[in-house]
């Protein structure tokens, strides 16, 4: 592995707050949590969910209402997915590589799916408008005629236990993705324009695209989890609540009635 690997989970919490980064980076045991990981194993079983009947689907660990999470599973598959993404549902439920350990120049970890690029077309929806940046800072530059005739890029796909915000991927997330894109990137020796990020437990997805934005984030969280020697300063903010480590970092957090001074 590259001397300064940044591990891709380590990359994710650095976007997030770099305290908790170091709190994390104390623990002897940093495996995925059971709870987590079975949302995440929702992924992998969209053929089964998609015709569950609500019984099953109310054992599983999913945040919709039965009825709500399979029609959102089956409008993906009866064509939702193809046109916003250009990625047929049968490469979603059946990729080509699953839980891909994938080492970059910069970073490293797990790409819950490699989708094959063969099958896609043209989005035809919102996401079309969406244009990777065409610099080349990852793996081996590859020019234009040679990524042709090595048909469409793979699409790497990132697996959320968590739920998507409104509308496009939590900033964490988006460098997580762009980590993962870069990774694959170096693998192939060839650009990876974009990741798909899925929510199984809600039955969404998104996309990432990697672009100016997108990259410099993704810059700034390296140089943050590689930066880190000792406790960063405190936050104290809606972070806070959430994490595992507010005992033991300290800040103070204010509820909502306090904020508004009453």
């Amino acid at each position: 592995m590259p001397s300064g690997s940044v591990a891709f989970g380590d990359l994710t919490r650095a976007a997030y707050c770099p305290r908790q980064l170091y709190y994390a980076r104390q623990e002897p045991d940093r495996s995925i949590p059971d709870a987590q990981r079975s949302r995440i194993d929702l992924a992998f079983r969209y053929p089964e969910l998609a015709t569950a009947d609500d019984a099953a689907l109310s054992d599983r660990p999913i945040d919709p209402h039965p009825a709500v999470y399979r029609e959102r599973l089956r409008a993906l598959r009866d064509g939702g997915l193809a046109e916003r993404f250009g990625v047929p549902w049968r490469s979603l439920a059946n990729p080509d590589r699953t839980r891909a350990f994938l080492v970059g120049r910069s970073c490293h970890g797990i790409a819950h799916k490699v989708l094959s690029g063969n099958d896609v077309t043209e989005p035809s929806g919102a996401d079309a408008a969406a244009t990777p940046s065409g610099d080349h800072d990852v793996g081996s530059s590859v020019d234009d005629a040679g990524d042709a005739d090595a048909g469409a890029p793979p699409i790497p796909c990132l697996v959320s236990p968590g739920t998507p915000p409104k509308q496009g991927v939590w900033e964490p997330q988006t460098v997580r993705a762009v980590a993962i894109a870069k990774a694959l990137a170096w693998e192939r020796e060839r650009e990876i324009p974009r990741v798909l990020v899925e929510y199984p437990a809600v039955g969404v997805v998104r996309e990432v695209s990697l672009t100016v934005r997108t990259k410099a984030a993704y810059r700034r969280a390296l140089r943050t989890a590689r930066g880190i020697d000792g406790p960063p300063p405190r936050v104290s903010d809606d972070r806070c609540p959430p994490c595992e480590y507010r005992d033991q970092c300290g800040t103070e957090t204010r509820s909502l009635r306090s904020r508004l001074g009453l």
